[in-house]
């Protein structure tokens, strides 16, 4: 396996008129093809900054960032913008799903952006609807939706376009327990399929389901801990991570 992300002394500054303030304070890491990270912190920091940065929305102030070996920090807005949409796919807590579009016309969106033609967009809209278990909600809008179904919807939509990552911010943040397991149920069977994954988390719950876990502090990373014994799922008899949620 080859080497997805590799970040060097990377920093990350804001700046309140002449006033220098600091976020990300040298960061060096790699995530290599088929890992699942989690990027953990409490509010403050720094690991939301961290993310922006790794899903090409913002740019670091100083230090390296290679995806895929390519030296995107040096990017233009253009170039940076299409790395964006063909390389990583998101997912946010709040879905981000367009209410007026049902869910085949909200996971083809990424396609449409990428110039594919409408009958390709079908096709593989379908095949990744179908892939979160949502074959019988793909003409429903997401007002019609449960939390956890607009979330699968999400993530269908994030993956459509096979990127080389999938980044999730507080994907569970807007769910119940029961229906946030699920998602990371959905999550660790895209990884075992060989899908690299990130998340950013503030709950050790969730960032068990990974396969390490990147702990950041006041802008430095303060350790790495790899997972081994990976969190089970907390469902009821009977319940099936491939089926979603039907009441929340």
């Amino acid at each position: 396996m080859g080497v997805v992300i590799e970040i060097q002394e990377l920093r990350k500054s804001y700046f309140l008129g002449k006033v220098e303030v600091p976020v990300l304070f040298g960061l060096d890491m790699t995530i290599e093809e088929g890992d699942f990270v989690a990027i953990m912190g409490p509010s403050g920091s720094g690991k939301s900054t961290l993310m922006h940065i790794l899903g090409c929305l913002d740019r670091p102030t100083a230090g390296v960032y290679l995806l895929r070996q390519r030296r995107v920090d040096q990017l233009n807005d253009t170039a940076l913008s299409r790395t964006r949409n063909k390389e990583i796919g998101f997912v946010f807590q709040s879905f981000n799903l367009l209410p007026q579009m049902n869910v085949q016309a909200n996971v083809e969106l990424p396609m449409v952006y990428s110039g594919m033609s409408a009958r390709q967009r079908r096709g593989k809209a379908k095949s990744q609807i179908e892939r979160v278990g949502l074959s019988n909600r793909a003409h429903h809008l997401p007002n019609e939706l449960s939390g956890g179904q607009r979330q699968r919807v999400a993530i269908a939509r994030a993956m459509v376009n096979d990127p080389a990552i999938l980044l999730a911010d507080e994907p569970t943040g807007n769910l119940d327990t029961r229906t946030g397991e699920e998602i990371m149920g959905l999550f660790r069977e895209i990884n075992d399929q060989g899908k690299t994954i990130i998340i950013v988390t503030h709950e050790k719950e969730i960032a068990e389901h990974a396969r390490r876990i990147i702990r950041v502090r006041d802008g430095r990373i303060s350790g790495i801990q790899e997972v081994s014994q990976r969190r089970e799922m907390v469902l009821a008899e009977g319940a099936s991570v491939g089926t979603p949620d039907s009441t929340n």
